[in-house]
């Protein structure tokens, strides 16, 4: 992919359009147990949010009530300008929010092309177009466009699974645990990827628990502990000593 300079970017300019994520007194959780207990974030169209926290913090809930798999039991979601609680999680889709998913979810019989051809039917983009962006930013994935997904490295796997979020050029990007499990190149790597996508308007909301790397990139940052935000601001505020007793729990 083409080098990109790898730095805190400045939200793009967008238009009255635009919309990011809105979160306002969020509670959520399973059956009785509350995981949330009242989030307010904010994470405007051009920016990206790194959310930071130990294990068990509730996370992975944040991510889930977002893109519309989980409804809270209090408090509101606007996502891309959509009502997130009362919005359909595959209108959420066709509008333009989408998520890349801890694990990375490719199918591993599948080659590459097949993948691709796969999420052009579902995206209703045109094959050549996707396959076309896609080898652009990832040449490595051009080289291995006819090997099953289960045979690529940790790193190639997740380059197709944000591939697969970008087929239909979302508004809004959620990104769990992007650098879990892979070398600290790659990882900068794609997060040269998605310090570009913020630039162009997008907005990224990302789970990390690769501090530094994700920190690099953000334009805001919090800390996510027992369910409830204990520290947000600025990159250069939350990267400090203290970071490190809250990610430890």
């Amino acid at each position: 992919m083409t080098s990109l300079r790898l730095g805190r970017q400045q939200p793009a300019t967008v238009g009255p359009g635009s919309a990011g994520v809105t979160v306002t007194g969020l509670r959520a959780g399973y059956g009785r147990i509350e995981v949330l207990h009242g989030i307010d974030l904010v994470v405007p169209a051009g920016s990206v949010l790194a959310l930071f926290g130990p294990n068990g913090a509730g996370k992975s809930t944040l991510l889930a009530v977002v893109r519309g798999q989980l409804r809270p039991t209090c408090g509101t979601v606007t996502v891309g300008g959509l009502d997130a609680v009362r919005t359909p999680t595959e209108r959420l889709a066709r509008a333009g929010v989408c998520a890349v998913p801890e694990g990375r979810a490719v199918f591993p019989n599948l080659t590459v092309r097949e993948h691709l051809r796969l999420w052009t039917y579902a995206g209703g983009a045109g094959v050549g177009e996707v396959e076309a962006a896609t080898y652009e930013r990832f040449p490595r994935l051009a080289e291995r466009r006819h090997q099953l997904a289960g045979t690529l490295s940790g790193g190639e796997q997740q380059m197709l699974a944000i591939s697969r979020a970008l087929v239909g050029s979302p508004k809004v990007l959620l990104l769990d645990e992007l650098s879990t499990g892979l070398a600290p190149l790659v990882v900068a790597e794609l997060y040269e990827l998605v310090a570009a996508l913020a630039a162009t308007g997008m907005a990224v909301l990302l789970v990390e628990q690769f501090v530094t790397t994700a920190l690099a990139v953000a334009t805001q940052a919090a800390v996510l502990v027992h369910g409830r935000i204990v520290r947000e601001g600025p990159p250069s505020q939350v990267a400090d000593a203290a970071l490190g007793d809250y990610l430890s729990g």
